[in-house]
């Protein structure tokens, strides 16, 4: 992962980010040590040193491991066991594979994508079709995998 910048937030653009976190703001406490990390492909945002949150076309969206720490009642995509493995290595999320998802989900909105047995984050994506459409169809993709875990924002210390 390539660095351009590191910086402390000014409280005005963090207090910002924290609003547009919506129910996702508890990543983000207000005693936290919070740095942006301007880095390809996405910027991030390091809570107490750990990247919690990433900024996809400028919207706040929690990382891997923000999402493990949260419990995921919205933009959620559940996908079966049969397509973990292909999940670990950055694949995209195909219709066949998911067996559940959050119906409000349209295209384009970011997603968190767990497994069905445990519900552990795997990867965050890009909705291609509705959530609706996810569970329905047949064929096709339904996500585009942006992070997912062994990836580079997963491995940053």
């Amino acid at each position: 992962m390539k660095v351009k910048k590191r910086y402390f937030l000014q409280k005005k653009k963090l207090k910002k980010i924290v609003e547009e976190l919506g129910d996702y703001s508890v990543l983000i406490p207000s005693e936290a040590k919070v740095e942006m990390v301007e880095a390809e492909p996405h910027p991030l945002i390091m809570v107490d040193e750990q990247p919690l949150v990433m900024l996809i076309e400028d919207k706040p969206f929690p990382t891997l491991k923000g999402a493990l720490t949260l419990d995921l009642d919205k933009n959620y995509v559940v996908v079966d066991m049969g397509a973990v493995k292909y999940m670990a290595n950055g694949a995209d999320v195909m219709s066949p594979g998911v067996v559940d998802a959050d119906p409000h989900i349209k295209e384009g909105d970011t997603v968190v994508v767990v497994d069905e047995t445990h519900h552990k984050p795997l990867a965050i994506g890009i909705g291609l079709i509705s959530g609706v459409e996810m569970v329905e169809k047949t064929k096709g993709k339904a996500v585009r995998t942006i992070h997912y875990i062994g990836d580079k924002i997963w491995e940053i210390e």
